[in-house]
């Protein structure tokens, strides 16, 4: 029996490939243990194998501190850049089996219903390591049997997997009676009437289910026209703005300025969308700064130019005030 150190570097919902070597590892005799911090506690002792998995490109820090107290450690995740999927380390075609009790606080299901994706972005990994959009389960595969009929979908690009498959499953959202959370967004840009109808009939909402909530992003200031043709179609559906959470990629475009971005920012309020940036480079301050003031929602009580230009320190009645949302 081999002790083993599963790593949860980032993001706060459960980690698909660390509950997959889980499984794998427990269905062949090995004790496994899931660990939220690279380092080591007093109380932990020697391991045989150390995994590690990060999600997002800014928590390369955490990924070498669990590198420095585990040297030998088994790292990926799209975070790391390394495309190396669990399969094929475990060296199997497909492994589609998750141990949830090492996350035994979540209540809901989470899985992907289809891989890949349409486009090609720059600053995006999905099509270097899952190519083109392709159907892979079902709603009934994901969701776990006697737990709440709430099923986070990971997909990058639902309506891009073939129209009957998409069909089937909002099919299977409808008869089930499921809420569901399209956590990695639906593509605005490649919406169209039909896509904007189905989604309107779903019980969808954020990951925690608690709010009515459909993701999406505008990534640059040249696809404004096409972002606003495709708010237009969810709007004429039957979906307002107000249910939109809007990730703004910033600080990815060589020469963005703040005025640029601050622009495509009021567009989104006043249109009613919910703004979230998300800073491409994570080592410049003022932007990391203009995404803390957007979602603690700092803008509300505060103008940007003086927030910007000093310290900032609210009455402690405004610090109570509630997040936009969680990533």
């Amino acid at each position: 029996m081999k002790k083993i150190r599963l790593t949860h570097l980032d993001g706060k919902l459960p980690n698909l490939a660390l509950m997959k070597l889980a499984h794998w590892h427990k269905a062949n005799g090995d004790e496994v243990s899931l660990a939220r911090t690279p380092s080591p506690s007093m109380m932990e002792g020697a391991y045989d194998v150390v995994y590690g998995s990060s999600i997002f490109g800014w928590s390369s820090k955490v990924v070498a501190r669990l590198k420095a107290a585990y040297p030998d450690a088994i790292i990926g995740g799209t975070g790391t850049g390394d495309f190396v999927t669990v399969e094929s380390y475990l060296g199997v075609e497909e492994y589609e089996h998750y141990d949830y009790s090492i996350y035994p606080e979540y209540p809901f299901s989470i899985g992907f219903t289809q891989r890949g994706c349409r486009l090609n972005c720059g600053f995006c990994v999905v099509p270097k390591k899952e190519g083109k959009p392709r159907a892979l389960k079902t709603i009934y595969d994901i969701w776990r049997t006697d737990t709440p009929r709430c099923v986070v979908l990971l997909d990058n690009d639902f309506f891009g997997q073939p129209k009957d498959d998409w069909q089937a499953r909002l099919n299977e959202i409808h008869e089930g009676g499921f809420k569901v959370s399209f956590n990695q967004g639906i593509n605005i840009r490649l919406v169209y009437p039909e896509a904007a109808a189905a989604l309107a009939t779903l019980q969808y909402s954020d990951d925690q289910f608690q709010t009515r909530r459909l993701y999406t992003a505008w990534d640059n200031l040249g696809q404004e026209k096409i972002f606003f043709r495709g708010l237009e179609m969810l709007k004429d559906a039957g979906i307002p703005a107000s249910h939109l959470m809007v990730y703004m990629l910033i600080g990815y475009k060589p020469g963005e300025t703040m005025e640029e971005i601050l622009y495509r920012y009021q567009l989104l309020k006043d249109a009613g969308c919910k703004p979230f940036p998300m800073v491409y480079d994570n080592l410049d301050p003022k932007l990391k700064k203009f995404q803390r003031w957007v979602i603690r929602r700092y803008d509300d009580i505060v103008p940007w130019e003086t927030f910007s230009t000093r310290t900032y320190r609210p009455h402690p009645e405004q610090l109570s005030l509630p997040l936009h949302a969680q990533v």
